[in-house]
């Protein structure tokens, strides 16, 4: 099974090539990868910036720790939830839904009306919190599609989503940081490469009921 080769290869890169850059072509693979992601409902309640303008990224790293990754990458994929998932996105879904499986958007009334009173009950917080579970689906799909491209990258949580925020006018959109992933090529000096893989095993981590 090669996916498990692939993940077994991927790390979280510490270090990267500032003289390699990703090419459209395998950008455009990564993009699909996540476009095809699962989410609740099939939403996909979230927004993802890729930001290769040197300037922006500049801008970025003072809100993400001075963190390295953030200007040596070639490209940064930031997963952006939504702050608030109206029913004005459920019917654009609700059309898109009827477009693509050529249905009548009208059939589809029911779900979208069960969507808005299940998601009403949510707060604000709570409505951004679980758009960003939905980014992190997406975030999974990246990994593994840049593992297969033998593509480093680093996902983090070890930035100031309110400094992004302001920096990239997110509020604005209805938009919140939820999580960055530099993507690129490892550095031959980043020693992180060569450390063991650290996982829990399959007797601790899973039980069969």
């Amino acid at each position: 099974m090669k996916l498990i080769e692939h993940l077994n290869w991927r790390y979280a890169t510490k270090k990267f090539d500032l003289s390699k850059k990703v090419s459209k072509t395998d950008l455009d693979q990564l993009k699909e990868g996540v476009r095809l992601s699962a989410s609740s409902y099939g939403l996909q309640p979230y927004k993802v910036l890729v930001v290769e303008d040197e300037q922006v990224m500049k801008q970025l790293k003072p809100a993400s720790y001075g963190q390295d990754q953030i200007t040596d990458a070639s490209h940064l994929f930031i997963f952006c939830s939504f702050v608030d998932t109206d029913a004005v996105k459920i019917d654009e879904y609700l059309q898109l839904k009827a477009d693509a499986q050529e249905m009548n958007v009208d059939d589809l009334q029911g779900y979208g009306d069960f969507m808005k009173t299940s998601l009403s009950y949510k707060s604000e917080n709570e409505m951004e919190n679980w758009s960003a579970k939905q980014a992190y689906i997406g975030l999974g799909n990246l990994l593994i599609a840049a593992a297969e491209l033998k593509i480093d990258a680093c996902p983090m949580e070890g930035f100031e989503a309110e400094k992004y925020n302001d920096i990239l006018d997110l509020k604005r959109q209805g938009l919140s940081a939820a999580v960055v992933v530099p993507v690129g090529y490892r550095s031959v000096d980043d020693q992180s490469q060569f450390a063991v893989k650290v996982r829990k095993s399959e007797e601790t981590l899973f039980k069969t009921i």
